[in-house]
C-alpha cells in the first residue's frame, strides 16, 4: 500500500471499526428487534456512506490486493471472504452472515448490502469487472470433478438437476419436485455445475434446459419448467445475495450466453467454449424461468404454456431481463411485463416473440430433437458470438451487472418487499416466532 489508498485504507478501517463496536453495544436489546432500531439503522447508514466513498476512488487498488495484481481469479463469494478479512467491517464476515441466516429475512440487518457495494465498485471498473466476469466464467470445482464420470457415463445426478448425453445432445433436466422448479440456492448451484459439464464434454454440441415431470396433485404427470424464485425460502432468508442472485446472472445463465472463459494455460487463447442451448416450456416460465428463456437460441413452447415476470410486483429486479427482453419484445410492451407482471401465452402475439416454435404437448420432444439437430451446424456457434458482439457485447453487460448488483443488494432487504412477502407468505405459513425460523 501507498500513498492516498494507505491512509484512506487505514482510516476507513478505524471508521468501520468504532460502527461495529456501537452495534455491539446495541446486541444487549433483543437480536430480532435491531434490524428495526433507527439507531442501528443509522450506523449502517454512515458506515455504508464511508464504505462507498472508500470504493468509489480505491476499488481498483483493493481488487489488485485481493487478486495478487489480477493473477488470482477469485469467484465472488471467494472474494468477498478476501475482502473482508483484508479489511476488517468493509463486507460481513462468515461469523456475522451465519447469525443472519438464522432469522427470516425481515428480521435481518442487511449486511449482505455491503457485499452489493463492492462488487458494484468492482464491475463498474472495465479492467478489475471484466476480470471478475472472468473468474466467474471458470468451471467451478465441482463439475470438473464430475466430467470424467459424465464422460463415461453420459449421464450426472445432481439432486435438484440431472444432466444427460443423448446423441450428441447435453439435456439438463430441473426436477425441484418441492416447489414446482422454483430456484434457490442450490438449484443454482446444480445448474451452473449441470451447464459446466455440457460446456465442458467435448462430444456434447448442443445443450437442452427442461423442466421435469412433477408429482405435484395439481401438475402430477405434467412437465413443468419454472416458478421462478423460491418466495418461501426467501421470506425464510435461505436466498442469499451471492449464492443466488449473483451466481444465477454471472454463473449459469452468463455461461449459456458467453460460454466458460479461455484456458487462461493455452497459449493459443483460444476462444471460449460455449455452445448454443434450447428452451424446452412446460406448463409455465414463471420470472427466472422466463430470465432463463432470454438466454437461450432457441425456444419451444407447448401451446398453452405461458410466461410472466413477477419480479417488480414481489419487490424485486428480474435479473438480467431488464436488458435483454426489450430486445425481443417492443419497449412498451417490455415495460407492461415488468411494472404490471402481464401474462404473455405462448400462443399469443407476444408469445410469437419469445418462441421459436409452438407445439401441441405431445409434440414438444420432436420440435426439441429438430431445433438441437439443426443447431448442431458448426456455423452456429460463430454466428452466436457476433450476434452477441452486436446485441449485449460484454462491457454494456458488465456495466448492468454493476448496478444490478447495487439495487439488488438494497432490494431484498427494501421495506416494501418485506411488506409483500409477509401479506403473501405469512398468511399461508403462520405467525413468526421472535423472528427466527420456523
Amino acid at each position: 500500500m501507498t500513498g492516498r489508498y494507505q491512509s484512506d485504507f487505514a482510516a476507513t478501517r478505524r471508521f468501520l471499526d468504532v460502527g461495529e463496536q456501537m452495534l455491539g453495544t446495541l446486541s444487549t436489546t433483543q437480536r430480532h428487534s435491531r434490524p428495526q432500531d433507527p439507531r442501528a439503522r443509522a450506523v449502517h447508514q454512515a458506515c455504508r456512506t464511508v464504505r462507498l466513498a472508500f470504493l468509489a476512488v480505491h476499488a481498483d487498488q483493493l481488487y489488485a490486493e485481493l487478486t495478487d495484481g489480477r493473477r488470482r481469479h477469485l469467484r465472488v463469494d471467494v472474494l468477498c471472504t478476501a475482502a473482508g478479512e483484508l479489511m476488517p467491517g468493509l463486507v460481513p464476515t462468515a461469523e456475522q452472515l451465519a447469525e443472519e441466516g438464522r432469522y427470516q429475512q425481515p428480521r435481518k440487518e442487511g449486511r449482505e448490502i455491503d457485499q452489493g457495494l463492492l462488487l458494484w465498485s468492482v464491475l463498474r471498473s472495465p479492467g478489475s469487472g471484466a476480470h471478475l466476469m472472468e473468474a466467474m466464467a471458470r468451471p467451478t470445482p465441482r463439475a470438473s470433478t464430475l466430467l470424467p464420470a459424465f464422460r463415461a457415463d453420459g449421464f450426472v445426478d445432481l439432486g435438484e438437476v440431472t444432466v444427460e448425453r443423448r446423441a450428441g445432445v447435453g439435456h439438463v433436466t430441473v426436477q425441484n419436485q418441492r416447489c414446482l422448479n422454483a430456484e434457490d440456492d442450490a438449484v443454482v448451484e446444480a445448474l451452473e455445475t449441470a451447464v459446466d459439464l455440457v460446456l465442458l464434454d467435448d462430444d456434447v454440441r448442443v445443450g437442452v434446459l427442461r423442466g421435469g415431470v412433477m408429482r405435484h396433485p395439481r401438475y402430477a404427470g405434467r412437465r413443468v419448467f419454472s416458478a421462478g424464485i423460491n418466495l418461501t425460502e426467501l421470506y425464510r432468508g435461505g436466498i442469499t445475495f451471492l449464492g443466488f442472485l449473483m451466481r444465477r446472472e454471472m454463473g449459469y445463465i452468463a455461461k449459456m450466453v458467453r460460454g466458460l472463459a479461455p484456458d487462461p494455460d493455452d497459449p493459443t487463447r483460444r476462444p471460449a467454449a460455449e455452445k448454443p442451448w434450447v428452451g424446452a416450456v412446460d406448463t409455465f416460465a414463471i420470472g427466472g424461468g422466463l430470465q432463463i428463456l432470454l438466454a437461450a437460441d432457441h425456444v419451444v413452447a407447448e401451446k398453452d404454456a405461458y410466461f410472466s415476470l413477477p419480479a417488480l410486483r414481489e419487490g424485486l429486479v428480474p435479473g438480467v431481463a431488464n436488458l435483454r427482453l426489450p430486445r425481443l419484445v417492443p419497449s412498451r410492451r417490455a415495460r407492461k411485463a415488468i411494472f404490471s407482471d402481464h401474462t404473455i401465452r405462448a400462443g399469443d402475439t407476444d408469445g410469437a416473440l419469445l418462441c421459436d416454435a409452438v407445439v401441441d404437448a405431445d409434440e414438444m420432444a420432436e420440435a426439441v430433437a429438430s431445433a438441437a439437430a439443426r443447431l448442431a451446424d458448426p456455423a452456429v456457434v460463430p454466428n452466436r458470438r457476433m450476434l452477441r458482439l452486436a446485441e449485449e457485447p460484454e462491457d454494456r453487460f458488465r456495466q448492468y451487472l454493476a448496478e444490478y448488483a447495487l439495487e439488488q443488494s438494497r432490494r431484498i432487504y427494501s421495506e416494501d418487499l418485506f411488506a409483500k412477502l409477509e401479506q403473501t407468505w405469512l398468511a399461508r405459513f403462520g405467525s413468526i416466532v421472535a423472528g427466527t425460523k420456523p
